[in-house]
């Protein structure tokens, strides 16, 4: 992923991101590669320990950010061929299916595009929709990367999209004033999330849950 500049002037430097959402591998190392299933039922810490193992990180909140404000300026990840026009491509989420599919999987439903392409040509899969991904809080958190303030109404996690909250494919997220802390960030939405799912799709959940709908991307 380049370098990227945030519309509020926050520098991003460039990292490496797995293409797809990471899969449990033989003796539960996380693997990425299309033809796994999402490693879901895992919970946050699991999660950022997971990444640790293989010699990555957890995704970071600027990471998650830089990389959705990078597919919007991309014409070919937009429904109606330029940007602006229509919605930003939400995924897996109409519920044609009823669990996180592999990164091979390609659905019937051409409004179901699963890969955004990046500004460097490279494809990112499953960023909206499919299974919602663990992210380490590097805006709001603390050390662990948990939520520990409300967010502001500057903060680049709810400031950063181009359009409204469930409008032009950007999914849900939450009004400036909201106090998650004590959460963990998940964003991009799921398999039957509707137009919830989406790029900028920000939620939360509690740190020690497992669940079939939350897995997590690994970042170098």
């Amino acid at each position: 992923m380049p370098a990227t500049t945030l519309p509020n002037g926050v520098a991003v430097p460039s990292f490496q991101v797995g293409r797809y959402l990471c899969g449990e591998g033989f003796n539960r190392p996380a693997t990425i590669c299309a033809g796994a299933a999402p490693w879901v039922e895992v919970n946050y810490a699991e999660a950022v320990n997971a990444c640790a193992a293989i010699g990555g990180k957890l995704i970071t909140e600027l990471q998650w950010l830089a990389i959705a404000h990078d597919i919007a300026g991309q014409d070919i990840n937009w429904t109606g061929g330029k940007v602006g026009a229509g919605a930003v491509f939400q995924g897996l989420h109409l519920g044609n299916v009823d669990e996180a599919q592999p990164g091979d999987y390609v659905s019937d439903d051409a409004n179901e595009r699963r890969w955004h392409q990046l500004s460097n040509g490279e494809r990112v899969f499953d960023f909206a929709g499919n299974a919602y991904s663990w992210i380490f809080d590097d805006v709001q958190g603390d050390e662990q990367g948990l939520i520990t303030k409300p967010f502001a109404e500057d903060s680049p996690s709810i400031a950063t999209a181009p359009h409204p909250s469930m409008e032009n494919g950007m999914g849900w997220r939450p009004r400036a004033g909201s106090d998650w802390s004590g959460d963990a960030l998940v964003r991009g939405g799921y398999w039957r999330d509707g137009d919830y799912a989406g790029v900028f799709h920000l939620n939360l959940d509690w740190p020690g849950v497992r669940c079939d709908i939350v897995g997590f991307r690994c970042t170098k």
